[in-house]
């Protein structure tokens, strides 16, 4: 398969066999990790495998108890590093501010996704799935205290990786021409956005247990393995009756993000950033 194959049918995969990766494709994993594009070439990033079973569980359940996270034989907390640099910095006698600057934030968080995102790749051509977990940011200061990561270093994003049991078939996407401009930004019109999530995501009344085993496929896959509370779609769908959501927006931003739930996060993040040591805000 070539790269542009083997990306394209790339999916997030949330079941996994019981099967350990070798200690080599680990290794090249982390190579990788190391490889990635990095602003200046500061690589402002570390990398914490989680492989043993009692620490995969305690991280599934600081991330919102999502099985496939314990169940995956390997786990990789992203963290952005400015500890390292910092004390580089001192012994060089130069200052170094980066926990103070937006912008040295901003890099070092491209540099990390662009890490993360090799691995991903990597691991796809090992015959590999993988998955992104992005609730790591809802308990940044447990995942510091038990994972012993110091001040000016961040936890910012898990990828669990795994031999997949099940990969999901179809995973919409928008068109290519949605998020494509050409030389300047085009401003699509209302129809055009419309039809561009319509045709992305399907009718939401036609069928809402099929339209939820194509978008929620988290409730899914943690159903068919645990059933936490959470995750039943009959539970999901009672619950979208009483929030009286009717389209496809509503469900993602009423019940699957909540707008003024993820505005109330703010400052639960920066609390945690200020703990860690930085001060840009």
């Amino acid at each position: 398969m070539n790269l542009y194959d083997l990306i394209m049918k790339r999916r997030s995969v949330r079941n996994y066999k019981d099967q350990e990766i070798p200690e080599e494709i680990v290794s090249e994993l982390l190579d990788v990790a190391n490889n990635a594009p990095s602003g200046g070439n500061i690589q402002p990033i570390s990398v914490i495998v989680v492989q043993e079973a009692e620490r995969r569980k305690m991280l599934s359940e600081m991330v919102g108890n999502q099985p496939w996270v314990k169940n995956a034989p390997l786990s990789l907390i992203f963290c952005i590093d400015l500890w390292r640099i910092k004390k580089w910095a001192k012994m060089c006698d130069v200052d170094f501010k980066g926990e103070n600057a937006l912008n040295h934030f901003l890099v070092a968080y491209a540099d990390l996704m662009c890490s993360a995102q090799n691995v991903v790749i990597l691991a796809e051509s090992h015959g590999l799935g993988s998955v992104y977990i992005g609730t790591i940011l809802d308990t940044i200061n447990q995942a510091r205290e038990y994972f012993k990561i110091p001040k000016l270093v961040l936890p910012l994003m898990v990828l669990s990786v795994g031999y997949p049991k099940s990969i999901p078939k179809n995973i919409p996407k928008l068109r290519r021409d949605v998020i494509t401009h050409r030389e300047r930004y085009h401003e699509l019109s209302d129809e055009e956005i419309k039809k561009a999530f319509e045709d992305k995501y399907g009718n939401f009344e036609d069928n809402v247990k099929k339209y939820l085993e194509k978008i929620y496929i988290e409730a899914v896959e943690a159903d068919k393995q645990e059933k936490p509370d959470w995750s039943n779609p009959e539970t999901v769908k009672k619950e979208l009756s009483k929030l009286n959501i009717k389209n496809n927006a509503q469900f993602l931003f009423k019940y699957k993000y909540p707008a003024d739930e993820m505005v109330k996060m703010n400052q639960g993040l920066i609390d945690a950033f200020r703990k860690a040591g930085f001060g840009f805000f």
